[in-house]
């Protein structure tokens, strides 16, 4: 595989526009910062498994609206809370968290054949994730809420979108990301993946932690600003999900002010130093250091800063897209799961104790930040 930079927009325009009349499209891909490489489709498995970091950015080279996602989109500093003032709201909530439920939903993500997005079955997972989204959210009025599934052009599965606008700064977006697809890196259609930790872990994350602030929004506590719950597709290829959807925010001007990525949360590799894992990568300091409150404040184990190279989950494409984002992490890198991407990605791996402080962390961001002052 040749690598090399690209200058001509242009010419990396036409070369991707010539390759798609065949089986193996090229792809471009960012690799670094501005920095791009064109490969063929099949060669991403390759890169993955060599542990590459990259961003699929051929779809938004040249965009319909005439602007061009050349370089990263400047990322605005917010004020965030430098203390925890929703103990009473949040230490509440979190008692009722449910192990036994989200064990149950997880070990039915992973049965499907695989949830890669471009599967059969990655559809019928996604269909699947959207009815218990429904369900979750049956008891809210309905002009309270709704729930979007944003249809990427070029694959079927979806990406799912649920939304409280704000009553007061609707304008003002807090989002908790995961991913939803998984993926077997020898055969990706033809092996099973049952994802379990990646990134089931992190969708069980946030159905939980969406569940308990349903609770919170039943009993008439509406948010001030807008909170979003977002389930990406298609991130193993590239963050290819997050980014249409961020993209697609950002063309359309949208102030998200934060975004809280939750990706693997389900493995210990030693019950001995069991931690939390920041990640500094594609990170906004200012959104890490209110995370380093929230887990200070409402979890029960001590977090660690790590590092997981570029474009390594969705937070990404926030960042990419002038957005500020964090990624929270199971643990440092060095200890995280082994097993993904292979059949051995697997429900028996997991600690369930361990996902909950990811849904206390998931949910206290958005009890914090949903009245928080940002401004208009």
């Amino acid at each position: 595989m040749k690598a090399y930079r690209f200058v001509a927009t242009f010419s990396l325009t036409l070369q991707v526009s010539n390759a798609i009349l065949f089986n193996d499209p090229l792809r471009v891909l960012e690799i670094g910062q501005d920095e791009r490489i064109q490969v063929k489709e099949s060669e991403k498995l390759s890169l993955k498994r060599r542990g590459v970091g990259f961003i699929d950015v051929t779809d938004h080279i040249n965009l319909p609206w005439g602007k061009k996602i050349k370089n990263a989109a400047p990322v605005p500093d917010y004020d965030y809370p430098q203390t925890a003032s929703q103990a009473g709201i949040v230490n509440k909530l979190i008692t009722e968290i449910d192990q036994v439920a989200m064990r149950d939903d997880l070990a039915k993500f992973c049965s499907f054949f695989t949830r890669y997005y471009k599967s059969a079955s990655g559809y019928e997972s996604a269909q699947w994730l959207s009815s218990k989204l429904h369900n979750l959210t049956s008891e809210l009025r309905s002009d309270v809420f709704e729930i979007e599934h944003f249809d990427h052009v070029k694959w079927k599965q979806f990406s799912i979108i649920f939304r409280v606008h704000g009553i007061e700064t609707a304008d003002n977006v807090v989002v908790i990301g995961s991913h939803q697809d998984s993926l077997n890196m020898i055969f990706p259609s033809l092996i099973p993946a049952p994802g379990a930790d990646d990134d089931g872990s992190g969708t069980i994350t946030s159905m939980e932690a969406l569940r308990l602030y349903v609770k919170h929004l039943r009993n008439g506590h509406l948010p001030k600003n807008t909170v979003e719950f977002h389930f990406y597709s298609a991130e193993e290829g590239g963050l290819l999900g997050s980014m249409d959807v961020l993209g697609s925010y950002r063309e359309q001007g949208r102030k998200v002010v934060a975004m809280v990525q939750q990706d693997m949360t389900g493995y210990v590799a030693n019950k001995n130093d069991e931690h939390i894992g920041l990640v500094l990568d594609d990170a906004n300091e200012r959104l890490v250091d209110f995370l380093k409150v929230v887990i200070d404040a409402y979890v029960r184990i001590p977090y660690r800063e790590t590092r997981c190279g570029y474009a390594c989950s969705d937070h990404a494409s926030a960042t990419k897209n002038g957005f500020p984002s964090a990624f929270i992490l199971e643990s440092e890198n060095a200890k995280t799961n082994r097993y993904i991407h292979t059949t051995m990605d697997t429900l028996d791996r997991l600690d369930f104790g361990h996902i909950s402080e990811h849904v206390k962390i998931s949910l206290a961001t958005v009890i914090e930040l949903s009245n928080w002052n940002f401004g208009k």
